[in-house]
C-alpha cells in the first residue's frame, strides 16, 4: 500500500483523525450542562478537562516512541478506539471519579496515542515541507473544536449531555479508524529520505542522545512557556470575555499583546481581534515545534523524540492553573505570562541546533 499510495491520502488521514481527536478542545461546552444535570461545582467539572490534557501529553511518551516500532496506523487506531470509548462510557458517568476516569483517563490517553501518529507520519511524507504539512496537521486540530462544536451544541439542546457524549464517541470512532488507516510510513533509506530524486541526509537522534544536548531543553523551556499562556488563554476565554474582553499568548506578538490588554479596558471589538490574533500566534507555535524537533534530530525518531518534548504541553496544562490561583486576578495572571513568553522568544536567539553546539564546544576547547 505504501508503495503507491499518494501521499495526499495521507494528509487525508491526518485531518480527519486530527479534527476528531482536536475535538477535545470542546470541553468548555460541556461544564454548564453537567452542573445542570448533576449539581457538580464549576472546578470539579473543569478539573476533567485538566485530567484530560495532562494524560493527553503524558501518553504521548509511549504513543510516539510505539508508533516508531510498530507504525502509526495501529498506534493511532488504538487511540481513536481508546477516545471514542472514552467518551462513550462518560455518557454513563454518574459521579465526577467516574467522569474523571472516563474521559479525564481513558480519553484522554485516546488523544494522546492518537496525536503523535499524523504529525510524524505527514512528515516523514513530506521532508521538503516539514513547516507546511505540521501546520496542515496542527491546524486540524484546532479545527476539530469549530467543526464539532455547532453538533455538540445540538446534541447537547436535543438530547442531553450524558447523551451527547455517546453519540459523539460514535461518530469520532468511524471519522477516526477510516482516517487512521492511511497513516501508513514511506519506503525510506536507513539515514536519508529520497522523493522526487531529492535525497536528504540527516542525523537520527535516539531519545537518549537527544536529551543530552543543551538544544533539548531550551525547547522544552519555550514550549512550556508558550503552551502554558495558549492553554490559559483556551481554558479562561469565558471568564476573560466576560470580566475584561481580552485574552493573552504564546509568543512574542502574543507576549506584547498580553501585555496590552492587562493595562487596557478592552471593549468587543478589541476582544475578538485580540482573539484572532493570539490563537493564530498560538496555533504557529505548535507548528513549529515538531519542525524543529525533526530538523534538529532527525524524523527516523521524531515520534518518541517529539513525545518526549511535547511533555512540556502536559506540565503547562498544570502550571497555569496554578498561577491563575495564586496571582490574584486575571489581569497579573496576564503580566507573569507575557513576561515567561517574553523570556521564551528571548531564548530563540541562543537557542542552536545539536551540530552547532558541538562545533562551538570543539572551537572553545580548542
Amino acid at each position: 500500500m505504501n508503495k503507491t499510495i499518494n501521499r495526499w491520502y495521507v494528509v487525508l488521514g491526518a485531518v480527519l483523525v486530527q479534527m476528531c481527536i482536536g475535538a477535545i478542545y470542546t470541553w468548555s461546552l460541556f461544564n454548564q450542562p453537567l452542573m445542570d444535570k448533576f449539581g457538580w461545582e464549576k472546578g470539579d467539572v473543569v478539573l476533567t478537562y485538566s485530567i484530560a490534557v495532562f494524560v493527553f501529553a503524558f501518553s504521548t511518551i509511549f504513543s510516539g516512541s510505539l508508533q516508531d516500532k510498530i507504525g502509526p496506523k495501529k498506534v493511532a487506531t488504538i487511540g481513536v478506539i481508546l477516545y471514542a470509548t472514552g467518551l462513550m462510557l462518560a455518557s454513563t458517568a454518574t459521579s465526577l471519579m467516574q467522569l474523571y476516569i472516563y474521559y479525564g483517563v481513558i480519553a484522554g490517553a485516546g488523544v494522546g496515542f492518537a496525536y503523535v501518529c499524523p504529525l510524524s507520519t505527514c512528515i516523514k511524507w513530506f521532508p521538503e515541507k516539514r513547516g507546511f504539512i505540521t501546520g496542515i496537521a496542527v491546524g486540524s486540530f484546532g479545527l476539530g473544536s469549530l467543526v464539532f462544536k455547532s453538533v455538540i451544541q445540538y446534541f447537547i439542546t436535543n438530547s442531553g449531555v450524558s447523551e451527547t457524549f455517546l453519540y459523539l464517541g460514535g461518530i469520532y470512532l468511524v471519522l477516526g479508524l477510516i482516517g487512521s488507516q492511511f497513516l501508513v510510513l514511506p519506503q525510506v533509506k536507513e539515514e536519508s529520505i529520497s522523493k522526487n530524486n531529492l535525497e536528504i541526509k540527516e542525523a537520527n537522534f535516539t531519545v537518549g542522545e537527544m536529551i543530552k544536548t543543551k538544544s533539548f531543553y531550551l525547547i522544552m523551556v519555550m514550549y512550556l512557556f508558550a503552551c502554558m499562556s495558549g492553554l490559559l488563554v483556551i481554558g479562561l476565554a469565558k471568564d476573560i470575555g466576560m470580566q475584561l474582553a481580552g485574552l493573552e499568548a504564546s509568543v512574542a506578538a502574543n507576549a506584547v499583546a498580553m501585555i496590552s490588554m492587562s493595562v487596557v479596558t478592552l471593549n468587543y471589538f478589541t476582544f475578538f481581534i485580540s482573539l484572532s490574533g493570539i490563537a493564530f500566534c498560538f496555533g504557529g507555535f505548535l507548528a513549529v515545534f515538531p519542525t524543529i524537533t525533526g530538523e534538529y534530530y532527525g524524523i527516523k525518531n521524531l515520534g518518541a523524540n517529539y513525545g518526549l518534548v511535547y511533555q512540556a504541553y502536559g506540565l503547562a496544562a498544570l502550571v497555569g492553573p496554578i498561577i491563575v490561583a495564586n496571582a490574584g486576578g486575571l489581569k497579573p495572571t496576564f503580566l507573569i505570562a507575557a513576561i515567561l513568553a517574553l523570556i521564551g522568544a528571548g531564548l530563540t536567539f541562543i537557542l542552536k541546533a545539536p551540530e552547532e553546539e558541538e562545533f562551538s564546544a570543539k572551537k572553545v576547547a580548542a
